[in-house]
Formats: C-alpha cells, sequence, structure tokens
C-alpha cells in the first residue's frame, strides 16, 4: 500500500468502560497529524457478566455514542476506519449483535480482536511511545472487563495475557459496598485473594525475564497516579509520571475508607470512575507485588495508538515501516511535519558527527555517548523552524523542538536538543540566556561545543547541494586544522566557515585553520 495523496482516518476502539475516537491525517511524505481525539464513557460491560451478555440499555448507549463520533470523524475528512471491539463485546453472548448494529447505521464494521491481539496492540501503542533502551519491561493495562500483561522490548513481545481481571467486571461481581460506598478490609481482604489466584501462574512466568521497569496504561493507572500526586501523605516524595506500590497501599487504605459521594471529588480522580477505581487499584497492587516491581511508570498511549501504528507500519515511507528506533521515529516525524530539506538535515547530520568524532580524537572534548546522540538530532531538526519562517528561524527551531512531543525522550533530552539547534546559527550561548542559564555547568559546556560543531556543518553545506562531501578536525602542534573536502569549489563554505574562527578560538582557546581539497566526481 502506497501513499500518493493524504489521507485521514479514524481509529475506534470500544471498550468495556469507554469508547475511544482517534482521526489522522496521514501525509504522502510519511509524516502524520492528530486532526482530533475524543473519549466518552459507557459502560458497555455494566450488569454483563452474570449472564455474558450486553445489557440493551448498556448497547443503546454504546451505538449512541459511536454514531455521534463516526458522524464527528468524517464531519473531520475521515474515509476509512480501523474500529475494534474488546472484552466486553468479545465475551457477550450478543456482542455480534452490537457489531452488527452498529454497521447497520454507520456502515462502519466493528471487529471483535482476542484479548492476545488487545494485548499486542496496547504493548504496540506504549512502547512506540517510549524508548527502553534495549531493555525487556512489563507492561499493564487495566480496562474495563479486562487486564492485559505484557513482556517485551521494544521491537517484539515476549509474552501476552489478557485476564478477565477488568475494574468493572472486578468491582460488579466481588466488591460489596457498605451503604455509603465504603469498601470494607474484609471486602479487600477477600479481593485480593481473588486476584492472587488469577495471576499466580503468570506471575511465575513474568519472574522469569530479567525486568527492571514497568510501564502502566489505561484511565485506571493514570487517575491513581494524578490522586497520588495531590494526595497529602503522598504528594511530598510522590514522581510525577511514576506509582510506587508504597503509594497504591496508601492508596487503597484512603479510597476504601471514604463514602462514593467523597470520592467522586477526590482531586485527580474523574467521579466516572470513583465506583471502579478501588478494584482498579488492588488488581495493580497485586500484580506489582507478584512481579517483584517496585512501581510502574504511567502512560497516556493506549491500544489507539496501537491502532494508528499497526496501520501506518503497513505503509512504505513512514518511518514506523522501517527498523527504526522510536527516537530516530519521532525525529524524523517532526522533520516531515515541518517539511524540512531531508537530504540537507540528514548531510548536516554527517558532517556535525564527522567534526564530533575527529573533535574527540583531537583531544578538543569528550563527552558521554548521549552527547553524540543529542547532536544528531538537532542537527536533523535544526531547520525546522523554517516551517513557521525563515526570520529567526533557529528560535522557531527551539519552539517547535520543545513544544511538539518527541517520543522516546525526557524533557531535559528535549530541551538540550532544542538549545543546540537554536544556537546553530546568529548569536552564541550567552550565561544570561533562558533557559542556557538554567543549565549545569558541563551541561552548558555540551551546549556550547556541540552548537559550534552544529554551526560549522551547517556552514559547511550553505549551498545546499551537499558540495563538501568530508570535513574533520587534525591536530597540529599548536593550531587545529579543519580538513575541507569537496567536489567542487566552495568558496561560500569557506568564507561562511571563517567566520566562525573566532567562537571556535573562544570555546576551545585554540587557533583553527583551514584546509580545502577539491575532488572532482
Amino acid at each position: 500500500m502506497h501513499l500518493k495523496n493524504p489521507r485521514i482516518i479514524g481509529f475506534i476502539d470500544l471498550g468495556t468502560n469507554s469508547v475511544r475516537l482517534l482521526v489522522v491525517r496521514l501525509n504522502p511524505n510519511g509524516s502524520y497529524t492528530l486532526v482530533t481525539q475524543q473519549k466518552e464513557v459507557i459502560r458497555l460491560g455494566e450488569g454483563e457478566y452474570l449472564e455474558n451478555k450486553l445489557t440493551e440499555a448498556a448497547m443503546e448507549r454504546a451505538t449512541g455514542v459511536i454514531c455521534r463520533l463516526i458522524d464527528l470523524a468524517r464531519s473531520r475528512g475521515a474515509e476509512e476506519f480501523v474500529a475494534v471491539a474488546t472484552s466486553a463485546t468479545r465475551e457477550a453472548s450478543n456482542g455480534e449483535d452490537l457489531c452488527n448494529r452498529i454497521e447497520e447505521q454507520t456502515g462502519v464494521r466493528i471487529h471483535i480482536i482476542s484479548g492476545a491481539e488487545e494485548a499486542r496492540l496496547i504493548w504496540l501503542g506504549v512502547s512506540s511511545g517510549i524508548d527502553l533502551k534495549g531493555e525487556t519491561a512489563l507492561f499493564i493495562d487495566i480496562g474495563g472487563g479486562s487486564t492485559e500483561i505484557i513482556v517485551g522490548d521494544q521491537h517484539e513481545p515476549f509474552f501476552l495475557r489478557s485476564l478477565k481481571l477488568g475494574a468493572i467486571r472486578t468491582t460488579g461481581m466481588f466488591v460489596q459496598t457498605e451503604k455509603d460506598g465504603r469498601v470494607s478490609q474484609r471486602v479487600l481482604l477477600a479481593l485480593r485473594r481473588h486476584i492472587e489466584h488469577q495471576i499466580v501462574h503468570i506471575a511465575r512466568h513474568i519472574t522469569t525475564w530479567n525486568i527492571t521497569t514497568a510501564y502502566g496504561s489505561s484511565g485506571t493507572i493514570l487517575s491513581l497516579e494524578a490522586v497520588a500526586a495531590s494526595y497529602k501523605p503522598c504528594a511530598q516524595t510522590h514522581s510525577p509520571g511514576y506509582l510506587s506500590i508504597e503509594e497504591l497501599d496508601m492508596l487503597i487504605w484512603y479510597l476504601s475508607n471514604l463514602p462514593l459521594s467523597i470520592r467522586r471529588e477526590v482531586q485527580g480522580l474523574n467521579s466516572d470512575r470513583a465506583d471502579i477505581i478501588i478494584a482498579g487499584a488492588v488488581i495493580l497492587h497485586e500484580i506489582l507485588k507478584a512481579s517483584r516491581m517496585k512501581g510502574v511508570f504511567v502512560s497516556s498511549r493506549s491500544l489507539r495508538d496501537g491502532l494508528l501504528v499497526d496501520y501506518i507500519a503497513r505503509i512504505p515511507g513512514f518511518p514506523h515501516a522501517e527498523p527504526v528506533s522510536i527516537r530516530e521515529r519521532s525525529v524524523r516525524h517532526l522533520g516531515r511535519l515541518c517539511h524540512i530539506d531531508e537530504l540537507h538535515a540528514s548531510h548536516i547530520m554527517k558532517l556535525a558527527l564527522s567534526l564530533y568524532h575527529t573533535g574527540v580524537q583531537a583531544g578538543l572534548f569528550t563527552f558521554d555517548e548521549e552527547a553524540q546522540e543529542l547532536l544528531s538530532y538537532a542537527a536533523y531538526l535544526h531547520d525546522v523552524g523554517q516551517f513557521i519562517s525563515f526570520s529567526n528561524h533557529h528560535q522557531h527551531s527551539f519552539y517547535l523542538i520543545t513544544e511538539v512531543p518527541l517520543l522516546g525522550f525526557n524533557q531535559h533530552e528535549v530541551l538540550m536538543i532544542g538549545l543546540i539547534a537554536r544556537y546553530h546559527r546568529k548569536k552564541l550561548p550567552r550565561t544570561r540566556d533562558t533557559p542556557f542559564q538554567d543549565l549545569g555547568r558541563d551541561e552548558r559546556r555540551m551546549i556550547r561545543v556541540l552548537s559550534l560543531l552544529l554551526r560549522l556543518a551547517e556552514n559547511l553545506d550553505r549551498s545546499h547541494d551537499r558540495r563538501v562531501q568530508k570535513a574533520e578536525f587534525i591536530r597540529k602542534k599548536d593550531y587545529i586544522v579543519l580538513s575541507v573536502s569537496s567536489i567542487t569549489d566552495c568558496s561560500l563554505e569557506i568564507w561562511a566557515v571563517e567566520s566562525e574562527k573566532d567562537a571556535f578560538f573562544r570555546t576551545f582557546r585554540t587557533r583553527l585553520e583551514i584546509d580545502q581539497t577539491i575532488r572532482e566526481e
């Protein structure tokens, strides 16, 4: 499947608790643009699990919401839909009836997927948004009807399981509350024993892998992390984006002792989730305990993101269709969104890395491996700011790099990439510049050096025709030679590099001389 023209696709995830819509524009240059995303709570699985049958009221809610979402997607130009249904529809005896009803009213077919496929898509959605650095991780997604547990690395899931332990299912079948909605310790103990029994065999499998990190997706886990961030006993030591097993213990005790009416008002907790959050918290706690994990990093990505990645991975030209890291993929995607000159960007990256490697060999600087990677991404993205305006595009590049989500990077890494790109032209870094001034001494030094290398690389392709094929530093007794090899006259490039001699001396306290060689093709 080749993409010759832009195409707008709607992705639908019909879950047990909610239905999610993601509408994306796929561009011929291999990038994609978010058009809209929506989420509606429908409680499709409510009242299902005693008879394994969707109630008529739940089916009407689901059909009405999906019809509205499909109309919305079509109003935004969606011409194709990829729609799946999970646990509640999968297990219900009348699940196919619901899918047929929706298709009759909308023309869109909802495909019921297996538990293993649901787990795979969740892994794909979450893993495509993080950088696992070659490690194997545990992935946990607590839905309304099922909980998916996956063990995998960046490229492959090794273990996929779907358990009948969803927050709605478990609440309806095992959580008997007091009149005011409190949950007793007796009920909690029985719930823990049930979950332990359900996961004991899976826990044995999980612990055979060398897993050091767990990632949690779904509204339940996101809500619990949000509550922990605002709950006073947790707030002072809470790490944003991470939920520890100790915090879970405190939250289970806290939330179970609140009447439902007050629980609905808890900061960070969606009121629609207040009645099922305790079961979700206990499920997560028991999985972490059984797998010997100290906590879980939360992710806002989910199955619908997996649907998108799975779809575009089959389209030639999209980064997801090629065996590249999540970091490189997201950097390339941003570049394409901003319509950069990819040949120029790749050539600048090549020159900058050559200057980096030969600079290390010449004894000009020494950094860890991260510096080389940050330089390569900054070099590729240095001109994205031209999408806004050529004037001051280095500043616009900083803005786009730091504001448009780059998957696989932490916030500090994104800031460093943005600063390297910001200083590739015009003024050199100044101590009073914000946010440069907020960096540590070693990091400021790194920005000064790497941005200077990027300046030199950019100047060596002023003509944008890649006439300079090679550039490297050579150490002489009391100065450094920049050896430049080109396929034709590069007077403009040499002139531009000459203008940076003073900056080179101020950075390295060493004189720079330039040696040019023309090698005809």
